[in-house]
């Protein structure tokens, strides 16, 4: 509900004046192709299916001065190189932690500085008319200037004019440009830290300028890097199987892992001689550039260079490619805290990440990802004022340093584990004043908590594996290979995977995007207490005033014993977290949030047998058969009289992010004070937002929201706890939602040069982004993942075309797509055949091999998605071929799309009944006519009857375990109101929940999208609402009755399996801004250029009464408003009342919209079209309907009402 009513009010309630625009005729309805950028209204008197012929002129003009405005009228913002922002502090950054007495007073300048490579530079922005300037200056772009200079990040003045572009004039039918490639005689050096700035000139030769922005020159290739990826001598010895830890490792995966704990710690000292060097020069900038595996944060003379630390670097093939990162380190040398004169410290704290996770496997397979001892590489570049550079401080086993330190234990799956005493102990390790030389060598196979705080010399990471063998490793398990053409490679000696090229980060790292304090505190007894913060996320808790003593209970509470402590009589403090809790005890529910799914069921969750994790290898002893979401704090026993003094240091875990709502803290005696969550995701702009008068359409829209939020942590993950896979289906399904509600640019480029890594030799696409073999035995074999998932790859390439117009990508990834193209032409015929679909669908009853319509109420017809997904491959592979210019490749990719379009068409019409299904189908399955209508597969002449056919499907009920126990533990009163509301009814005697076909939702998270866009466009948006609208069983009500805050994986209810925050369901969210607000993409646009403005009314304002949305783009934003006014008092009257319409719609500088309004063209429709004489101050509006949003949640005025489980009566 980001846009409520007073925005709606405020964005409608300006007076207009008439644009110039062309009418045009389609489908029976008005379209307008508006060709002013400008903000615009139109009125409709409107009286249920026919328009009253009276108009009104608009006279009110917004009170503005024309002295208020000085330069021109657009402003360019959301400057970005290679699609990366600088971040200058996280938006939910915690306060800044205590420093020791020895850190430096300087601090880093952002949160991220975004890095680009020598040979590929590329700067975007966007547009915006700037608040009260003149609509008729603002409708057009003349020219743009770029300006890139290198200014000292300390001192203000500019030292050097690294690149001018000069005025450069914009053609006005094709508009400002989707990107500017760098066009410097000379590319920019490895080590420059750059400002650029950008000039536009508006309709009326006005110029205006951007504000400066930052961004640094990173090495392109190996020779680039000085410095060497280095590791603890011990952890890389259990990669070794000629020595004793890689012998023990190979024999037990897990002594090996727990032979590398505690992690290590990186540090090097750096001289102020070694600065200055023998150069007179003044020193402008000083750029560190810096990664590791698994994840690392970096630290200079004590103070932290950033919030990020989770999944830092992102997650990636490591095999293939890792992301580093850039810091300005200039004000640590020079200006008024910095100390050039000085030696200075660099710090790296390692978590283990994706690289180095506990061995523990269930639907992750730690086996199949890189693996390795955690890693660093660094080095510093500093560039002087005459423009020369030196690399100093670079990672090798002469100048730095490692040491095991404070954390026992960093898992993805399960948390961290912290020693309080050893992070007193070693607090000034990163600064000068803690710094020590080695003084002795490391014992071979010590015990590794003996070196804790041992500072010895690290070793280059080395390993005999090539990256060829581990491809070829792969292809053979994959089945995308067969043993006999592989390669003979020698058994290696050293078998840590090898490590691909370093590139700059292709995103914004994940950061502290949200501060939230808990809605509730609640003692549990014992010494737990219960923080429940109002909503889902992604993150941790951060302590600002600390932990407090801990005290020891009788007997710890579920899973907060910590054997490993206790066992010594060490105090420690256990932190669990959790998306819901156990409705009969009222703590936190373990098994739904269970990481990699490991769990037995426990005593009354069903879904696993019993003793289910008893023997898996790895599983923590103490987490008491449910692999859980816990933090633990310890202090050792010897320092019992300082445990309040350490416990009181703790701050937060980093290297862990934990899915939850919910968390225990146990066990300490009194309320837990200065606590807040962190909701962390990867840092991408948030750009889309939708609001209306339907309380349950903004809950759903909520939602989905917020379970994206939850599930950007480098990949757009299925669920932020369990598995954390970027797969295939789940993008296809919800991408067109997150690329509502984010800029998605560089997240999905990167998302698909991810699958270009993973992609077979021989063409065939996996079903996750990094390969799982998850699911493959749902796909066509050889490679391939299920045909929805890996189809992925190209259908998400076309949809970024559309929205961010990057030929460079369709270039880039075009070989790669033609050659899945080529498998398919190979093996899918094939294929399918070996899954049993023969040629003629004679046998087939519905879903034989494959994943289809995931998670649907109704049977999946998975030959339908296999097959149209193939053909959709093949569409896309046309259009990214279009716009190359391969026009031979064109020409084959249509002609095989059309090939599996006349397959479903002829076999799915040749039963005669009209009713788009197979031979022997029974008008059940899904996806059925919705999607024949949506990808026009289905005939023109039988499209209409296709649809009639497609109202005649029903509901049905539904047996699940939940929804039926549900019904045995409420009043009688209760069950009679849900018998009488049409929510329950008998199934086989017994009281069951019902799912409807067009009061909810039967589909799964394919079909969802269909149905609605189908509905909607076809002229049954009432119908549409009534689905997204509704109540009951199968329908976001549903979920917000049980007190879901974000969505579930399924429409049923699971207290034990399926995950409570999984966004693959919520592909409507987009559906709410299109056709509800009605503001989209053209569907013919690239880059973002063309929106198109679609309101769909309701035929009842009692459903709706008005909408909003924005729709953020690479142009600029584009919103809509729209409302029924004089609507009568008595609702009653709502169906047939003589209202007016009212829309607002905002186009942005060198941006068009087409306009189509949903009514009869006809002599008897009059309509008045207005613009405004002069730009309202949106984004003052914005905030100010934000902040009222705001008041309104923590008045708890949105979802009125919510079932909750009375454990005493054991009722609802």
């Amino acid at each position: 509900m980001r846009l409520p009513t007073l925005l709606s009010n405020r964005l409608l309630n300006n007076g207009m004046k008439a644009p110039k625009g062309r009418t045009r005729r389609k489908y029976g309805l008005m379209t307008l192709a508006i060709s002013i950028p400008s903000y615009a209204t139109i009125i409709i008197y409107w009286q249920h299916s026919q328009l009253s012929i009276n108009t009104r002129d608009v006279n009110e003009i917004i009170r503005i001065s024309k002295d208020s405005y000085l330069g021109g009228s657009i402003e360019a913002f959301d400057l970005s190189v290679n699609y990366l922002k600088l971040i200058k502090e996280a938006a939910g950054a915690p306060p800044f932690p205590p420093l020791v007495p020895s850190a430096s007073n300087a601090r880093a300048m952002e949160d991220f500085l975004p890095v680009v490579l020598p040979s590929g530079v590329t700067f975007r922005w966007r547009h915006r008319a700037r608040a009260g300037s003149l609509s008729e200056d603002s409708t057009i772009i003349r020219a743009y200037r770029i300006v890139v200079v290198r200014r000292s990040s300390v001192r203000a003045r500019i030292e050097s004019l690294v690149w001018d572009s000069g005025r450069i004039n914009v053609d006005e039918d094709t508009g400002a440009p989707d990107f500017v490639k760098w066009g410097g005689t000379l590319p920019p050096s490895i080590g420059q830290i750059l400002e650029w700035q950008v000039h536009i000139w508006d309709a009326k030769e006005a110029m205006s300028s951007s504000s400066w922005e930052k961004f640094a020159v990173g090495p392109e290739n190996k020779v680039d890097w000085l410095g060497d990826w280095i590791s603890h001598p011990e952890d890389l010895s259990t990669f070794d199987r000629r020595k004793k830890k890689g012998k023990t490792a190979l024999n037990d995966e897990c002594k090996g892992w727990q032979l590398r704990r505690p992690l290590p710690l990186f540090r090097t000292q750096i001289d102020f001689k070694e600065i200055l060097g023998s150069q007179d020069d003044t020193i402008i900038s000083a750029l560190l550039l810096i990664s590791g595996l698994g994840s690392f944060r970096a630290s200079f003379d004590g103070i932290p260079l950033s919030t990020s630390g989770p999944i830092d670097p992102p997650f990636t093939d490591y095999s293939k490619r890792v992301s580093y990162r850039g810091f300005d380190l200039t004000p640590f040398m020079i200006g008024p805290n910095g100390r050039l004169h000085e030696s200075h410290t660099l710090g790296v704290t390692m978590g283990s990440g994706w690289w180095d996770h506990r061995p523990v496997s269930g639907m992750v397979k730690p086996k199949l990802l890189p693996r390795g001892p955690v890693t660093t590489i660094a080095q510093i570049v500093i560039t002087y004022e005459s423009g020369d550079t030196r690399v100093i401080g670079q990672t090798n086993p002469e100048k730095w340093q490692v040491s095991r330190g404070h954390i026992l234990e960093s898992d993805l799956f399960t948390g961290e584990s912290i020693d309080l005493m050893v992070l007193e102990m070693m607090e000034s390790w990163d600064t000068p004043h803690g710094w020590s030389n080695v003084t002795s060598e490391l014992k071979s196979n010590m015990d590794p908590t003996k070196e804790i705080n041992r500072w010895t010399k690290p070793i280059r990471y080395h390993t005999d594996i090539t990256i060829e063998q581990r491809v070829q490793e792969m292809s053979i398990k994959a089945k995308a290979m067969n043993r006999s053409a592989a390669e003979g490679y020698p058994v290696p000696q050293e078998f840590s995977s090898p490590i691909g090229k370093l590139i700059p980060n292709e995103i914004p790292p994940v950061l502290p995007m949200e501060l939230i304090a808990p809605d509730e505190i609640h003692n549990l007894g014992s010494g737990r207490w219960l923080l429940d913060f109002g909503k889902a996320m992604s993150g941790m808790l951060h302590f600002g005033n600390g932990l407090p003593k801990p005290i020891v209970p009788t007997n710890y509470p579920r899973a907060h014993g910590f054997k490993s402590a206790s066992s010594k009589n060490d105090a420690f403090i256990t932190v669990i977290y959790g998306e819901s809790l156990e409705l009969t005890t009222g703590d936190i529910n373990r098994v739904l949030v269970a990481g990699m799914g490991l769990h037995d069921g426990g005593w009354k969750h069903l879904s696993k047998s019993a003793n289910h994790t008893k023997n898996t290898k790895c599983f923590p002893n103490d987490h008491e058969a449910i692999l859980t979401q816990r933090d633990v704090y310890v202090v050792p026993k010897r320092k019992i009289a300082r445990q309040k003094t350490l416990f009181s240091k703790a701050r937060q875990s980093h290297f862990k992010t934990h899915s939850f709502r919910f968390v225990e803290i146990c066990c300490i005696e009194n309320t837990p004070t200065g606590i807040h969550a962190l909701l962390y995701r990867t840092a991408v702009d948030e750009w889309g937002f939708f609001d209306s008068s339907n309380v349950n359409i903004n809950g759903g829209y909520e939602l989905v929201r917020n379970s994206l939020k939850s599930n950007m942590l480098s990949v757009q993950s299925d669920c932020p706890h369990r598995e954390k896979l970027p797969y295939g289906g789940d993008l296809i399904a919800s991408s067109p939602a997150a690329m509502h509600f984010f800029d998605m640019s560089g997240f999905y480029k990167k998302t698909i040069t991810d699958w270009l890594d993973a992609q077979w030799s021989n063409g065939a696409y996996t079903e996750t982004s990094i390969w799982q073999n998850l699911n493959d035995y749902a796909g066509i074999g050889r490679g391939a993942g299920e045909t929805v998932w890996a189809s992925a790859p190209p259908v998400l390439t076309v949809r970024h075309m559309q929205h961010y117009g990057d030929v460079e990508l369709l270039a880039l990834s075009f070989e790669n797509h033609v050659n899945w193209l080529k498998f398919l032409g190979s093996y899918f015929d094939d294929g399918m055949r070996t899954k049993n679909y023969d040629d003629e669908l004679k046998n087939y009853t519905g879903r034989f091999s494959g994943l289809g319509d995931w998670l649907a109420m109704r049977p999946r017809d998975t030959f339908l998605t296999h097959t149209a997904f193939a053909m959709a491959s093949g569409r896309c592979v046309a259009y990214i071929a279009h716009k190359l210019g391969a026009r031979s490749v064109k020409t084959a990719a249509l002609g095989f799309a059309k090939k599996y379009e006349g397959r479903i068409s002829s076999l799915y019409l040749k039963n005669g009944k009209d009713n788009f299904d197979f031979p022997r189908g029974s008008a059940i399955h899904t996806p059925g006519p919705e999607m024949s209508l949506f990808t026009r597969i289905v005939p023109g002449p039988k499209r209409c009857v296709i649809l009639k056919n497609w109202f005649k499907r029903e509901g049905n009920t539904w047996p699940g375990d939940e929804e039926m126990n549900f019904l045995n533990e409420i009043s009688e009163t209760y069950l009679k109101h849900l018998v009488h509301s049409g929510e329950v009814s008998k199934r086989k005697g017994k009281w069951a929940m019902g799912w409807s076909q067009w009061r909810g939702f039967n589909e799964g998270i394919l079909a969802i999208r269909y149905s609605l866009k189908v509905l909607s466009d076809n002229g049954f948006h009432h119908i549409a609402l009534r689905k997204a609208a509704g109540f009951g069983f199968a329908t976001p009500e549903y979920l917000l009755r049980h007190n879901a805050t974000t969505m579930w994986e399924s429409w049923w209810r699971s207290e034990d399996l399926y995950s409570r925050n999984h966004p693959m369901l919520g592909a409507f969210a987009e559906w709410m801004a299109a056709a509800v607000a009605g503001v989209s993409l053209d569907p013919t646009t690239t880059g973002g250029r063309t929106a198109l403005f679609w309101p769909r009314f309701p035929k009842s304002a009692a459903t709706i009464q008005y909408a909003s949305a924005i729709q953020g783009t690479a142009r600029g934003d584009f919103a809509i408003a729209w409302r029924f006014e004089r609507l009568p008092i008595n609702t009653s009257n709502h169906n047939s009342a003589f209202v007016t319409i009212r829309i607002r719609f905002l186009i942005p500088p060198s941006a068009a919209g087409v306009l189509r309004l949903p009514i009869p063209v006809s002599t008897k429709t009059q309509t008045s079209l207005r613009h405004a004489l002069f730009i309202p101050n949106v984004t003052l509006l914005k905030a100010s309907a934000s902040n009222e949003c705001n008041k309104r949640r923590e008045a708890r005025l949105g979802f009125p009402y919510s079932w909750e489980y009375n454990m005493t009566e054991k009722q609802w």
